[in-house]
């Protein structure tokens, strides 16, 4: 039997929100990852942004002009601070390059559309720096929200779209209208009504969750996504947000890849099984010839 859920603040409780934030953020073992040899991490101001820059130590020169862009998840309020400056090393870590990780402004003192302008500000940034080819755009579950998300800022500012873009278990539709947002209620163990649906409202302040910007599965994809790879469980509550922005990607003219694992919940395993490494082994499989683009 799974434990109840957190009580979840009202959305005016800002105190309630940064202490039920800081009990979220101790899941990740942040300082333990960060004494892990083998990758260097820093700080740096991009665009304006915070940004954890990691890189693999004795990586080769053509390594060091691809870009990786990774938006991390956490319901849009989770994992800032030092829990992002640990995933930018596992990143880095995981799939090479330069890892630019954004530590965007969340909610409660900053929501929509916050963070996603400080993902902007780093990807014209990079784009400036490394060429779009060169660039690779990750996220998962939140953070897979604000990468989509990004695409469609990027089309309408006039921007190159970059090489590759990943997805992992993203929300993709902020309406909850998928089939299995109610068909895995209860049985996805990491999404739960009271978490998820708090810190979207949170996000979302009052803003309309139709809007491609919060809602990227809706407005026009062709034009503004690239080769896109998508992962997702049979037991992840987000699992039709990811189906149905794959068969929307690919009835608009997009490469699309999905990758579905048998029982995942939402964001895996916690990275640590072998059903974890095989999710990874495929990512990066796909990712050959693509990031940098041909």
């Amino acid at each position: 039997m799974q434990p109840p859920p957190r009580p979840v603040p009202q959305p005016s409780d800002r105190e309630g929100w940064h202490a039920y934030i800081a009990e979220g953020n101790q899941s990740l073992p942040a300082d333990a990852i960060l004494k892990m040899p083998g990758v260097d991490v820093e700080a740096q101001q991009i665009g304006g942004a915070t940004c954890y820059v990691a890189t693999r130590r004795g990586i080769s020169g053509a390594e060091r002009r691809k870009a990786h862009l990774s938006i991390h998840g956490g319901g849009w309020i989770l994992f800032g601070g030092r829990a992002a400056m640990a995933l930018a090393k596992v990143t880095a870590m995981q799939f090479g390059g330069v890892t630019f990780a954004v530590d965007y402004r969340m909610p409660p003192d900053h929501p929509y559309p916050a963070g996603l302008d400080d993902c902007f500000a780093v990807y014209k940034a990079l784009l400036a720096e490394y060429g779009a080819k060169n660039i690779l755009v990750s996220g998962g579950s939140a953070g897979g929200n604000l990468a989509a998300a990004l695409m469609h800022k990027v089309r309408d500012a006039g921007l190159e779209k970059p090489g590759a873009l990943v997805l992992e278990t993203p929300i993709t539709d902020l309406t909850n209208s998928g089939d299995s947002w109610e068909v895995l209620n209860g049985l996805d163990p990491i999404l739960r009504d009271a978490d998820g649906v708090g810190s979207t409202q949170l996000y979302l302040n009052g803003n309309d969750p139709h809007h491609p910007y919060l809602s990227p599965l809706f407005g026009d994809l062709g034009s503004a996504f690239p080769p896109t790879h998508l992962v997702t469980g049979t037991r992840d509550r987000l699992l039709s947000d990811t189906v149905r922005m794959h068969a929307a990607l690919r009835a608009a003219g997009v490469e699309a890849d999905l990758y579905v694992a048998e029982a995942m919940p939402h964001s895996g395993f916690g990275k640590q099984t072998p059903e974890d490494a095989a999710v990874l082994t495929d990512t990066r499989k796909w990712l050959k010839g693509r990031w940098p683009a041909s």
